[in-house]
């Protein structure tokens, strides 16, 4: 376990105590009954609040596939030694890293209809809000991955008659991954949270499912701290099959080399 999950752990560990128990003076009536799964309330309103985990998981999951695939593919443009090619590279990634997550996402739901005739379901202009925005830094990962390869694994490759599809297959991008798996977990937990954000065009993740019970039942406090758990889960679990991943590229690598 690394020591930022140690951290989260035990952020988690003390927080939940001090709101439940520590909180006595204050003006506001804690109501943890309302998600108690002791009571058939609280059963039900935290099946209200879990439901909305593999909306959140999916919509991540495929907005993730997609920017990796269109930050590849840029990060080639990126490479290419034609200055216009690698304009059309520069003018996306830094248009999309430019503009705010929220609003690229009220933009595609909103103004895709207006500008191109184009209706999308809030989950489908969440993926491509979200893919837009990420497939911008998901380019500079993979350019850099690319780029730290030794010049020498080129030169053999060209010495060998690779063409440039064989070399970036077997030799560049399968040493390029290992190196940016970590920045690419990194994204992935990005993803997740800023799901979060699709909530304001009405889609039920677990924000938006939050948002609701609070509206319902006006315990805040309580239901967000079930929010905050359950987001601190899904990134420690997304954080250990990383490291997971990590590990077994490692090994791999290590018995290539014996």
């Amino acid at each position: 376990m690394s020591k930022n999950q140690r951290n989260l752990i035990i952020a988690a560990l003390v927080l939940v105590p001090l709101m439940v128990g520590g909180c006595k003076g204050a003006d506001y009536n804690w109501g943890w009954y309302e998600i108690l799964p002791s009571t058939e309330k609280g059963a039900s309103n935290l099946k209200f609040l879990f439901g909305g985990i593999w909306l959140t998981v999916a919509l991540s999951s495929v907005s993730i596939f997609f920017s990796v695939i269109v930050g590849l593919f840029l990060s080639l443009l990126g490479l290419s030694s034609n200055y216009y090619v690698r304009s059309v590279n520069r003018i996306y990634v830094e248009t999309f890293r430019s503009i705010p997550v929220l609003v690229l996402i009220l933009w595609v739901y909103y103004g895709l209809p207006v500008v191109l005739g184009l209706s999308l379901s809030p989950f489908a202009a969440g993926i491509l809000a979200l893919a837009l925005s990420d497939s911008a830094f998901e380019a500079e990962i993979f350019r850099a991955g690319i780029q730290s390869i030794e010049r020498g694994q080129t030169e053999a490759a060209d010495a060998l008659g690779f063409s440039y599809a064989q070399k970036m297959r077997h030799i560049i991008l399968p040493q390029a991954i290992r190196r940016i798996l970590p920045p690419l977990g990194n994204q992935f937990v990005y993803m997740l949270k800023m799901s979060s954000l699709l909530s304001i065009i009405g889609l039920q993740e677990l924000t938006r499912r939050a948002n609701e019970l609070t509206v319902t039942v006006y315990r805040p406090l309580e239901i967000y701290t079930v929010l905050v758990l359950e987001y601190l889960v899904l990134i420690l679990i997304v954080s250990w099959i990383v490291r997971r991943l990590e590990v077994r590229l490692g090994a791999d690598v290590q018995s290539a080399h014996r």
